[in-house]
């Protein structure tokens, strides 16, 4: 790859190999400009690789091939049709996640458990109990309200909700912009700060789960859906009632490796259902996504539910209008 690196260097300005070592130094913590670079490949290249499959292979995934691997990140002005000249194309590689199959496809982190009439299993708590899903009890919490669909007004999309095992921890983040950062550390960043989060008492396992979450995600919403980008050096695991096959009974977690991306959430999928209550269980909303870091669960783990994770992230969608 490095006669047609040095190729393309010399094709880049000043200021674009200015951006290109601040993205690459940082390792893509800091949210550096689009790379623009002219379209057709280098002359005098050994290899006829596109710009940004090439310095994505040079700088975070060797084993690369095909462009239609990668996912522009929604803060590239490449995906969204450049800057006006069809002739450059953004190449920098930390505008870029990776997609685990063509199209986006993921597949399910470990076979479904056999499922009772209720068809969930994503929660612990019986109705008789008393006891409701993380998700129902904050859309009831008296200084909740706001979020009744039917009261919605100031204009977010989502609001975020960090648990530690079954205990919410701060209040509910609401997400105005396209996208957000949830993170631990992040230099130069902004958005939902959990390491700012303060708590009473911290288990040995929340530390060490929060000392994973590092970078965090980058929460996005795009045309049809939500994505998630995993930022972080751990791998996140994802639940969500659109990311299962058509038809599918039970909630599907994924796992969502460092530096890649996944639709978590399909708007069209979910239609218009508003929330059920099943047998044995606490409500279901359809307009959720959970999302553990770094600690997945299900019929494959020791964690049967999101509950016994220790540090996750609830994400309550406003349905588009």
């Amino acid at each position: 790859l490095k006669p047609a690196a040095h190729a393309l260097f010399k094709k880049l300005k000043d200021e674009e190999l200015e951006l290109l070592v601040q993205a690459v130094e940082s390792r893509g913590a800091w949210e550096s400009g689009c790379v623009w670079v002219p379209r057709g490949e280098p002359r005098g290249a050994k290899q006829a690789l596109p710009p940004q499959i090439l310095l994505c292979r040079l700088y975070r995934w060797p084993d690369l091939r095909q462009p239609h691997e990668l996912k522009h990140l929604c803060y590239c002005a490449g995906g969204r049709g450049g800057c006006g000249d069809a002739a450059v194309l953004c190449c920098n590689p930390h505008h870029f996640s990776r997609l685990a199959a063509p199209g986006g496809a993921w597949t399910p982190l470990c076979p479904p458990p056999p499922l009772d009439p209720s068809g969930c299993v994503a929660w612990p708590y019986p109705c008789s109990s008393g006891w409701l899903c993380p998700a129902v009890t904050a859309l009831l919490s008296p200084t909740d309200t706001s979020l009744s669909w039917s009261t919605v007004k100031d204009g977010y999309w989502c609001k975020l909700a960090y648990w530690e095992h079954r205990t919410r921890v701060g209040r509910l983040y609401a997400v105005h912009e396209a996208s957000v950062n949830v993170f631990c550390e992040l230099p130069r960043g902004s958005g939902f700060c959990l390491g700012q989060l303060p708590a009473a008492h911290r288990s040995r396992a929340v530390r060490r789960a929060r000392g994973k979450i590092g970078r965090g995600l980058l929460l996005s919403r795009e045309p049809g859906g939500v994505w998630a980008y995993n930022r972080s050096e751990h791998p996140i695991f994802v639940s969500s009632p659109t990311l299962g096959p058509p038809g599918a009974r039970g909630l599907t977690v994924l796992k969502v490796l460092p530096g890649y991306s996944a639709k978590v959430f399909d708007y069209e999928r979910a239609g218009g259902a508003g929330g059920r209550r099943l047998p044995g269980e606490g409500p279901c909303d359809p307009h959720s996504v959970r999302i553990s870091f770094a600690k997945g669960w299900g019929p494959c783990y020791s964690r049967q539910f999101i509950t016994s994770c220790p540090c996750w992230l609830e994400v309550l969608l406003n349905r588009p209008r």
